[in-house]
Order: C-alpha cells, then structure tokens, then sequence
C-alpha cells in the first residue's frame, strides 16, 4: 500500500503562513517547479512542456519521449474522441516525466500562414480549435495530470511577442479569439490557464482585470489558477490585483520580496494576496493527488505506437489525386526525390521540440512496402545549413563538455562530459554541476566524407562561439556578432564557413562555445536565457542545376516517382516569423522539373502551416503530411500504399500566394503594436465573403473512396442525415455544418461551421449522423449590448465535406431573440 499523503489545508496555511511564505508560493521554485511550504505539507509541483509531446525537465540532454503529430496535424483529424485519445497518452506521459501540470494546448489562431508557431495549434477557427481543445483536456485530465491551455489570449505571431500591443475589436475578439478558451472551458473543466505575452487594446494579458477577472472567473466562472507564460510577468501588485496566480519561472523577479514589500508598504490589499494563494494552493492540491513517477522514465509501448502511427496517418489530408494516381498497389522499384525523405521532421522548433523514442523516416516507411528504391537529394532545400548527426558515424558521437575556462586556457578542468544526439544544444533550463555564472563549452566530433566536396557550415549561438575543422578556424560567430530570432529572440543568425574536405579523410570538429553571458548582443524584449546554447550545421556544396538533373533522369526513368518537400523546425519555430510562403532555395524549380519528366509523381509536403505550391495545377497527386512525430514515415507509406485510406481535412484555408491572406497588410509588428485589421473575417470567413479562390479550402481533403450525404432534417438544435460510403473501400468522412442568418441586422460571414462529426463506413455501409446545435450556432458578439445576440429569425444550414464542397441545405427558424453571456 501507498502511503498517505498529508492533507494541505488550505484555510490552516491561509490564516497561519507568513508573507513572506505566501509570497514565495505565488511564484516557481526553478524552472519547471512551483515552490513548496514543506511545514504545511505543501509540496513542489511539476510542470512540463509541450504541445506535441512532454520534454520533462531539460531541453538538453532530456529523457526520450513520445512525439505526437503537430497542433495543426491533430487539428487536421477532425476527430475529438481520436484526439481524446492522444490527450490519454499525454497524460501518461507526463506522469512517466514526473509532471502533473502540462503545459498545453496551444489554442491561439493561424491569422497567417507566417507565424511561427503556427503549427502548434489546431485551426484557423474558432469552433474546430475550442472542440478539439476540449477534447484533449478530457483525455489529459482524465489522467489526473492538469491541463494548461495557452496563450491567454491573441498570441497569434512572434514578431515582438513579448509587450506587443494586440489592437482588435470587442467583436473580433469574442467571436474568434477567445471562442476556443470559451468552448474549450464550457466542454471539458482545465484547472489552469496560461496567459499570453502580449498587450491586447493597450493593457498586457499578464495584469488584465478584464481578461483575467471579468471575462475568465466572473463571466465564464472559471475555477482554476492563471500561471504566466515563461518570464511573461511584468509587474508585482498590477498582475496580482489582475488575478494572476503564479509567475513563472522561478526564481521569482517580481514576486517574492517585491510582493512582501508591495503589502508592507499597502500597494497591495492582504486580501489581494490571499486570494492568489488561495488559487495556488488549490492547484498544488488537486495536482498532488496524480500519482507520478520520482524518476524521469521511457515508456515506449507498443500501445502507444499504435496510436501515434494512427494520429500521423489519419492527420495526412490528400490535397490532390488526380486520374486516380494514388494508392500505389504493390510495385517493385520507387524513384524517390528530395532531401525530407531522409530528414526527420517530426516537429517544429522551440517549446515544441523534444528528444523523441525514436523517429521513422519516410525513407524507412518506404522501404518498408517496395524492395527497390533509387534516390536522389535533388536541390538542396534548407534554410539553415543541416545538422550534422547524420553525418558522425564515430562512436562515440558528438560530445559537449562543459568548462569553467575559455577554450584557450591551458590545462583547463572539465565538469561535465555529456554525448548529445545532434550538433545543437539549448541550456534553457540546464547548467552543469559546479559552472560559474560565466562558462563554455567544446562540442567535438568527427566527419569522414565519402565524397571530396567543398562543405559549407554554419553557426548560431545565444553566447559566442567558434568552429574548428582540424584545429583551422572556419566560423566565428564570436567577434563581429548579429543579432537574429534564434533561441527565442535571444541568438544570432547564422554565420558561415566554408573547407573542401577530401574523401575518406577523417576530420575533426570542434566548436568552442561560451555561455549566453558572453554574448556582445544587446536585444530588447528577449527571453532570459543567460545560459544560451549553440547549433553547428554543414553539408557538402551541391550544383542545384546538376542536382535537378539527376532528378529528373531518374523520374523519367521510373514509373512510380514520389517527392519529399516541405519546412522544418528551423523554419517554423517559437521565436520569429516565417518571412514568406515560399518554399525554400530550389524546391520549386525541382518539383516543377520532376512533374515535367514524369507528371504522375506526387508530391508531398511537410510542413505545420501552408506553403506556396506554383506547381499545384501540374501536379496530379499531392500529400499534405504536417509534422508527423514519431511514426511520421509510416504513416505516409500507410497512406501512399493504401494501407490507410486518407481521410483528414485542412483546418485552414491554403492561399495561393501571401497576398491573398486576410493578415497580409496587418501582420508584422508595426512601431510596437499590430492591427487586427481584417476583425472577424479570419481564413475561410475572409475568402468567401471576397470570392476568392485559395489553393486549398478549409476542411478540403479527399479519400480514396467516394460519400454521399442525404435526408437532412434540421431545427434549432439538431442536425440529422445520412451519410454512405458509396465506394470500394473502408473509409471516413467529416460531416461539415455551416450556419448562416438568411438576414441580417449586422454584418456576418457567408457562413461559420458550427458542428462536425467524423464518420467511418465500410463499402456501402449508412449510417444516421445525429449531431447537436446550440445557441453559439445563432449568436454574434453585438458591442453595444456587450452580450452575446442570437437573432430571431430564420437560418440556413449549410452541411458539405468542406467549406467550398456543400451537398446539403435546409433552413430553420428561430421564434425569439435571445441575448446572453457566460459559457
């Protein structure tokens, strides 16, 4: 039998703790940990990162976890009791990490297909994102691990991220930006809320009596406790008379001592305080009854497998399938182009990254369904030179040890000699036993080129550093440096070298490295993350054209040709914005000379977001594949042969060029504050009021068998049809409803999906969908009743496989107008 835990009361520590220990409890203990009053049996809780997966403690160096598809490739299953499911595995995850407190979801909008943590969350809208968010709590929480949806609220790019100046109105931010968190609290119960870095209408989230009080605990009656974003407190008696229960991380830079002294000296009610420890105490207290591991341990099951496989496969939206190129039955040989298909890009950067079990390449999903397989890179497409790990074949691999002395200092000791699975390090929340404020570090290993090329390397840092090939200096991002949006607005860009290395010579390198303290940038609204990190990649120099060429002699030599293209978490990641749509360096060209020389190879893309596609009317087939985790690669075989027939849906619209976007002319940071100019007309609500054509249209995405809807019966509250797999294969379907007034005293969308049911069929097989409408189906935020209006009046229901693809109408009509508030 376990031992029972002591009881914390919650009143006892209320009445009897001192300031200065209920100051300290409002604030976390390190990093990861909120602070514990051990003489009131009050222990320290656990917190864990993040949105597709829990990292545990460390972002160097961290135990191996399971790695979930991306926010937007969960959003693109349209399946909340699949994404229950993979809140279930969260939750058991967290545990194994030692965390009760997870971090997630991220529940912020796709304004633009540049933000850069885009891929984070599920959708351009709002009801598709508050559902799933729902959905994924219930499964976390039925863990006993808490949810924290993120970020409170507007969010929506990382241009200036921390202290810009959000401007939207009342409207747009009721009915788009905060209806995920109101859905998300009406359907399932978080018992913490993250708040959001930025100002919105001139007041930051942080210390908003509107947000925090007003709109989150009276209106919506929220219960739970409010924890800032990662150093995203601003202020000490503002954000605590805001509602503001903890600040993280800690140690604290405003609480503590400041909160003692802002009560001595009566800047802050008592009762202030005690309503915040209040809050905390009832966190610690709910999460404190989740039984977790005392060690950071692997799981690894093959249950788990199952299900990540499944949430990869059925997350894949078929974009195009033209003369029915797509499945491939069984062949002998497959021409396979591009770089991503031997990459690993199972998520992207920043709070998202982890250290995963493992990865599946495409490649190896491949190899698993054909013998034969020729390949050729094509065209280089990174934007960032590639890490190295691919290319140490030495055991051991690379290696960074850790030193009190620069790299110049003679016989200098080493603390730490730590072997990393890659050429990049982050010591975010890590600094080795024994280090000073100041320290540095050697990250060496060793290349052997079966090829004599020049190689191109590169270098970023948040602290300095230098790169050594064979003791010759190659890089030095040290003396001159500039300033970039790596490791969270904190680092450089990267700076490059070049050497001609000569096959089969071995070659050592050696990046000398000193900590974030080091660093001769002065940034203003930069993440503190004094010990910084470092990233070393290089690869040897191609010809693109002589590339492309090889590329396209073997497609046209092929039957059967499939290319790997798309971003990665260099690209898109937490600390800057994509700059455009395009894909980078010569992707274009390639895939335009690939489809030239064989037009049935199909193309597909990985990215958390949309990319330009020039080539998407010559492409017979494409594959939209997000950032898959850790089955990514069979879960794209599973799809290309069939295995799985595709059935998930885009949950944002895919524009043909940028300039199309809603957000284009208000996305940026403009002098310190963005303008949500384009106010309730976000992605598909933007495109059809315009008549403009996307790509791609929100909740577009084909199936290898064919649907028909029919006998569609609606009222008020239900919606009720038919739904038949008319084809030859088993498959599922993703009943869209759309809702519009027939007429309207103010100014709407053509229509906004309200409902969705995702429906599997075996051939031929029907089923009645029955699926529920309420009063947010009606309702518009009217600003001068400050409420929420659902006109009397009739209105038509709209119910398709997509925005843009509606087989059903009915209308209904509601008797009276009904004006209301709360959840």
């Amino acid at each position: 039998m376990s031992e029972t835990k002591p009881q914390i009361d919650i009143d006892f520590i209320i009445e009897n703790a001192t300031l200065a220990e209920k100051s300290n409890l409002l604030a976390g203990h390190d990093f990861w940990h909120t602070t514990p009053l051990p003489d009131y049996n009050v222990p320290s809780i656990r917190m864990s990162d993040g949105p597709n997966g829990i990292r545990g403690t460390k972002f160097f160096n961290g135990v191996p976890a399971a790695c979930l598809p991306c926010g937007t490739a969960l959003g693109a299953t349209w399946d909340t009791m699949l994404i229950q499911e993979a809140g279930v595995l969260i939750g058991k995850e967290a545990k194994a990490k030692g965390a009760s407190i997870w971090l997630g979801p991220t529940m912020n909008i796709q304004r633009s297909p540049l933000g850069g943590r885009g891929f984070e969350s599920f959708a351009e809208d709002p009801h598709l994102s508050g559902m799933l968010a729902a959905a994924i709590i219930q499964g976390v929480q039925s863990e006993k691990v808490i949810a924290t949806p993120k970020h409170f609220v507007c969010n929506d790019q990382e241009d200036h991220r921390r202290g810009l100046e959000t401007i939207v109105t009342d409207r747009a931010l009721r009915e788009i930006y905060l209806k995920p968190f109101q859905l998300a609290l009406a359907h399932s119960n978080p018992h913490a809320i993250m708040t959001a870095y930025n100002k919105l209408n001139g007041k930051l989230c942080s210390q908003s009596p509107e947000l925090l009080q007003k709109t989150l605990r009276e209106e919506w009656g929220f219960e739970g406790a409010t924890i800032s974003d990662w150093y995203g407190t601003y202020s000490t008696s503002e954000s605590m008379a805001a509602g503001l229960d903890i600040e993280m991380p800690g140690p604290p830079q405003w609480r503590g001592r400041l909160l003692s002294a802002a009560v001595s000296a009566m800047a802050l009610p008592m009762h202030t305080v005690d309503a915040r420890v209040r809050s905390v105490l009832q966190l610690v207290k709910r999460a404190s009854e989740c039984e977790v591991s005392e060690e950071e341990i692997i799981r690894n099951t093959p249950e788990d497998r199952s299900i990540l496989r499944r949430l990869a496969s059925e997350s894949i939206v078929l974009l195009k399938n033209e003369d029915t190129v797509l499945p491939w039955a069984e062949i002998e040989s497959v021409g396979v182009v591009g770089v991503h298909s031997k990459a690993a890009t199972y998520c992207g950067g920043g709070s998202a990254q982890l250290s995963p079990y493992y990865v599946v390449t495409p490649m190896e999903g491949l190899q698993k369904f054909v013998q034969k397989i020729d390949y050729c890179p094509g065209a280089y497409g990174h934007q960032l030179q590639p890490l190295l790990g691919p290319f140490v074949k030495s055991n051991p691999g690379i290696t960074v040890t850790f030193y009190n002395d620069p790299y110049n200092t003679p016989g200098r000791t080493a603390l730490e000699v730590v072997e990393i699975a890659d050429s990049s390090f982050q010591l975010l929340d890590y600094k080795p036993p024994g280090a000073n404020m100041i320290f540095y570090a050697s990250m060496t290993g060793s290349l052997t080129p079966e090829k004599t090329a020049v190689w191109d390397f590169g270098v970023m840092c948040h602290g300095t550093a230098v790169l050594y090939i064979n003791d010759k200096l190659v890089v030095d991002n040290a003396t001159q440096q500039r300033a970039g949006g790596s490791f969270f607005g904190s680092g450089t860009v990267e700076e490059l070298g070049f050497v001609e290395l000569q096959k089969g010579t071995r070659y050592e390198f050696r990046l000398e490295w000193g900590n974030g303290r080091t660093s001769t940038l002065q940034r203003l609204g930069a993440t503190t993350l004094s010990n910084g990190g470092a990233r070393l990649g290089g690869c040897p120099r191609i010809d693109a054209k002589l590339a492309i060429d090889e590329a396209v002699q073997m497609a046209r030599a092929q039957k059967h040709v499939v290319i790997f293209i798309g971003l990665n978490q260099e690209i898109e990641s937490e600390g800057y914005d994509r700059t455009s749509m395009d894909l980078p360096g010569h992707t274009n060209v390639l895939i335009d000379a690939v489809l030239d020389a064989n037009p049935n190879a199909i193309v597909v893309v990985q990215s958390g977001t949309p990319v330009a596609m020039p080539w998407a009317s010559k492409a017979k087939a494409v594959i939209q594949a997000w950032y898959g985790g850790n089955e990514l690669g069979n879960a794209i075989a599973d799809v290309i042969f069939g295995k799985v027939n595709p059935s998930g849906k885009l949950p944002m619209t895919f524009p043909k060029a940028m300039q199309d976007n809603p957000a284009f002319l208000n996305f940026n940071a403009n002098d310190g504050r963005v303008l949500y100019g384009e106010d309730i007309f976000v992605g598909y609500r933007f495109y059809e009021k315009m008549e403009k054509e996307p790509q791609f249209a929100f909740g577009h995405g084909l199936s290898y068998t064919t649907f028909e809807l029919s006998d569609l019966e609606v009222s008020s509250s239900d919606v009720q049809l038919i739904v038949q797999n008319t084809g030859t294969r088993q498959g599922a379907e993703v009943v869209q409803v759309y809702v519009a007034p027939v007429q309207s005293y103010t100014c709407r969308p053509v229509k906004e999906l309200k409902a969705f049911s995702k429906v599997a069929l075996e051939p031929g097989e029907a089923k009645q969908v029955n699926i529920r409408l309420d009063r947010n189906a009606t309702s518009y935020w009217s600003e001068t009743q400050d409420a929420w209006v659902s006109q009397k009046g009739e209105y038509e229901i709209f119910v398709g496989t997509s925005s843009d693809r509606i087989m059903l109408t009915a209308r209904f009509t509601q008797d009276r107008t009904v004006i209301w508030r709360g959840l």
